[in-house]
């Protein structure tokens, strides 16, 4: 039977590398100077701290990120922004976690979608942090695979292992 996965990854390398010309743009504009603005990414726990001296230059600080992501094709869902923290010094601080995985409730909510919009004889079930989609007809998995791209799930999805 023709079977694919829908999985949620990010690219750890794309966001290093965003990450890097963010703080390279940073480190020469005019505007963030003098202003002890940095960006970090944390590999470990998978998050990138933020930290300036007030909320308008964190927000900038952001913004700058969310080109560089943009530009280097790492969706912004992938993304859930904390709270704005006061730190150190009066600077401001604020975590980025990165949003890899599908979590049971997504699942859940894929799963029902797919039983309400997929066509007849697609079945799917949750395997760990993916979902796997199975039907009769190559077609009917295509069809499932369109419906899905065009629901917002607020989560970013990759089609992944489409086999006949």
């Amino acid at each position: 039977m023709p079977t694919f996965d829908v999985v949620s990854e990010v690219d750890m390398q794309e966001i290093r590398n965003a990450v890097d010309q963010a703080a390279r743009e940073i480190s020469t504009r005019f505007d963030f100077k003098n202003t002890d603005s940095s960006i970090e990414l944390n590999d470990k726990e998978k998050s990138i701290e933020l930290r300036s001296v007030s909320d308008d230059r964190l927000n900038a600080l952001r913004q700058v990120l969310e080109e560089k992501l943009v530009k280097r094709k790492v969706s912004l869902k992938s993304l859930d922004h904390g709270k704005v923290e006061d730190a150190a010094g009066g600077t401001k601080r604020q975590v980025t976690k990165l949003v890899a995985g599908i979590s049971s409730d997504k699942a859940k909510e894929i799963n029902r979608f797919i039983k309400e919009h997929g066509p007849k004889g697609i079945q799917s079930q949750t395997q760990g942090e993916q979902v796997r989609v199975t039907g009769k007809k190559r077609d009917d998995l295509q069809a499932t695979i369109a419906a899905l791209k065009d629901h917002d799930f607020g989560i970013p999805l990759q089609f992944e292992n489409f086999r006949d």
